[in-house]
């Protein structure tokens, strides 16, 4: 047993010491083809101006989302959309509501959106209390789009905004019960 620990040990300082590792920095061909600095603030100034001023009319847009809530809601009564499709249908023309309102100077709908998108994000299954939510969001910002009510500060817009979030605050509190 001594003179097999001996061989071992013998062999293991017959083996070359390993080098110590060094660091090798991979070329950033990415870098290379774009270049380096940020972007030109005559770009940036122009994007913001178009931004600011842009005269396009959101009210079709938002309607059409609108209508295709309604599409799922329908859909999801009449048996044509399942129940583990249907807050998935649903987030996708709430989401882009979200994003487009405030660009289209309807920021009312962006934060009618944002509780809705915010409230589907935690409810992954349809039940039909998330049925009559979505349903009172679609007529908010049908609603919206159609008196052109575009200001986040508005009376009638804050009401809907804070009625749609109690009732998602009492879906809550129900299903906690449960």
């Amino acid at each position: 047993m001594k003179q097999d620990y001996l061989i071992m040990s013998q062999q293991a300082e017959d083996k070359p010491k390993p080098s110590k590792g060094r660091l090798v920095k991979p070329e950033n061909t990415l870098k290379k083809k774009v270049g380096h600095g940020g972007f030109d603030t005559k770009v940036l100034e122009k994007a913001q101006d178009m931004i600011e001023n842009n005269t396009i009319d959101f009210k079709p847009i938002a309607l059409d989302y609108s209508a295709k809530l309604a599409d799922i809601i329908s859909g999801s009564r009449d048996g044509s959309v399942a129940n583990e499709d249907f807050v998935n249908q649903v987030m996708y023309p709430a989401m882009q509501l979200r994003a487009q309102g405030t660009l289209f100077h309807y920021p009312i709908i962006t934060k009618i959106s944002h509780v809705m998108v915010d409230f589907l994000e935690d409810n992954s299954e349809m039940d039909e209390d998330i049925v009559e939510i979505v349903e009172g969001y679609k007529k908010s910002v049908t609603a919206f789009a159609t008196m052109e009510i575009k200001d986040a500060d508005n009376p009638v817009g804050i009401e809907l905004c804070d009625a749609l979030a109690a009732a998602c605050d009492r879906y809550y509190k129900m299903k906690a019960s449960r």
